[in-house]
């Protein structure tokens, strides 16, 4: 039986988020959304997607609702994207693929830790700042460089990304 290019026929709630998000690459469209990646080019230049599958990732997040258009630029006009709430929601997902891939394969390194801002704690397993006793959110999650992480990155998304930074705040890419 060939594998059907849907989960229409699914009754289940896995199977509609799979319809959203299941798609290769988009998930790293998500993460680097929450690095602050926003412009289409940055995109471009740090996933390493060709461009057809980068324009189709994002216009079906936006029609999902996990992404939204921003214009940033009048004249040529140009536009961003940004997590919704919706998106943001998927901090968890995220948070718990990294690291499951981490644990399950040892050969990966760490290649971020994240903090709570507020107060510099390593967030634990399930997104909880240990010395607040909070579940921290996306915003005020401090993302900091790990040993597995390129020190000397080819693309100019990568070099600004070398730094410790808030999530979700735009990537100024023109600095590097």
């Amino acid at each position: 039986m060939a594998l059907g290019k849907d989960y229409a026929a699914q009754q289940c709630s896995i199977a509609r988020a799979l319809e959203v998000i299941g798609e290769r690459w988009t998930l790293l469209v998500v993460r680097d959304a929450f690095y602050g990646v926003r412009r289409y080019n940055d995109f471009l230049s740090h996933l390493g997607i060709p461009r057809a599958v980068l324009a189709a990732r994002l216009q079906a997040l936006t029609e999902a609702g996990v992404l939204a258009k921003r214009r940033y630029q009048e004249s040529p006009p140009r536009e961003e994207y940004v997590l919704t709430d919706r998106g943001k929601a998927l901090w968890p997902t995220l948070r718990s693929l990294g690291l499951w891939g981490r644990e399950h394969f040892e050969d990966t390194l760490p290649m971020r830790y994240f903090h709570h801002a507020a107060c510099g704690t390593l967030l634990g397993a399930y997104g909880q700042c240990s010395a607040c006793g909070v579940e921290v959110a996306p915003e005020d999650v401090e993302m900091r460089p790990g040993p597995g992480l390129d020190p000397g990155p080819d693309d100019h998304v990568g070099r600004a990304l070398l730094t410790p930074r808030r999530l979700l705040q735009p990537l100024d890419t023109d600095r590097v």
